[in-house]
């Protein structure tokens, strides 16, 4: 899979796009034949899938953290299923928030561990039995729709409503990971992030073959005597876009931009780069949580960023209150009848 989605696939088709729609035709035709035929592999408690249509986030991970704070307002004991991406471990590996770093175990991972179990695996139907067997009743999968091998109880694809599917086109030719028709085939539900008019063709698609449609919204945690702040905004994510709109909407004034790519591992070079740049101007540097843990238990210069950077979390928060937890009971009915007529 593509990690660094290139401008061209967020605007309208080009040549760039044509030049390589053969290459999209032959990757669509696999992508889509293994969503189709693949074989998968039960476990015996719910399982969840938050994902998305394209490459590049959406908000797959604050939507995954909601539902499993839905799930312990339940009584339910949730854990998170995630492939470790960026992180070099290759077997399946339970997340110690406290001890692992991003460069190990992937950035999201170690948000994900703050708020519940966490297990990483290259193979998911190990991680998932993993998880079973330390406990957990709840499986919540951050990504993997496209490529799952474990059968999904609620598959919830996240879409965000700025970008949408940004040209149609399918990899390399743009950002959608697989067939639109075989996607919508199998997801559940569609989790439209935020009040832009992007997604509603495809919104619109969706609820004409019932599928249900959720709404929601990223919401920044309130900083305190942060407006009119001079903020040098750094960050390695997929749309650095949408963290620069968060600031602005919190009132800091962003005098300074730098952007890196998903998931990036800030080099020593960066790092005293950004510390000359904001001592140089008086400015602030602001990041996301997600930067924020790749810097987390490093030493020297990085530890000095990290301290001096304030750090932006933020919320998904869904229209109906009620939303999150409708999901998770909807997967447990699904669970139980797919259980039944297995037995």
């Amino acid at each position: 899979m593509v990690s660094e989605a290139p401008p061209f696939w967020w605007e309208k088709s080009g040549w760039q796009a044509w030049a390589l729609a053969p290459f999209s035709f032959l990757y669509g035709k696999v992508a889509g034949k293994r969503m189709k035929t693949a074989k998968r592999a039960s476990v015996s408690v719910p399982v969840i899938c938050i994902g998305n249509f394209t490459v590049g986030g959406a908000g797959k991970t604050p939507t995954a953290i909601a539902i499993a704070r839905a799930a312990l307002d339940k009584g339910l004991k949730p854990g998170f299923l995630s492939r470790g991406y960026g992180g070099t471990l290759d077997v399946t590996t339970l997340v110690d928030a406290d001890h692992h770093r991003s460069v190990d175990v992937g950035d999201e991972p170690l948000l994900l561990a703050r708020e519940a179990i966490t297990v990483i695996s290259r193979r998911r139907v190990e991680g998932a039995r993993r998880l079973v067997s330390e406990g957990v009743d709840l499986i919540i999968m951050d990504d993997g729709f496209q490529s799952a091998r474990l059968t999904l109880d609620y598959a919830l694809v996240v879409i965000d409503t700025q970008r949408g599917i940004g040209n149609g086109h399918l990899v390399p030719g743009g950002p959608v990971r697989a067939p639109l028709d075989e996607q919508m085939r199998q997801l559940t539900a569609i989790l439209k992030v935020g009040n832009g008019q992007a997604a509603d063709a495809i919104v619109r698609t969706a609820a004409r073959a019932g599928k249900q449609i959720f709404v929601s919204s990223i919401q920044p945690r309130p900083q305190p005597d942060f407006v009119g702040k001079r903020v040098l905004a750094y960050a390695g994510i997929a749309d650095p876009a949408k963290f620069h709109r968060t600031i602005e909407q919190l009132g800091g004034n962003i005098v300074t931009k730098r952007s890196f790519p998903d998931h990036h591992h800030f080099s020593d070079e960066e790092v005293r780069d950004l510390l000359d740049e904001t001592s140089r101007q008086n400015l602030l540097p602001v990041t996301t949580a997600k930067d924020a843990v790749r810097l987390k238990g490093h030493h020297g210069d990085a530890a000095r960023l990290l301290e001096t950077t304030l750090v932006i979390d933020i919320d998904m928060v869904f229209d109906d209150p009620n939303a999150a937890g409708a999901i998770i009971d909807t997967a447990v009915q699904n669970c139980r009848r797919r259980k039944l007529q297995q037995a």
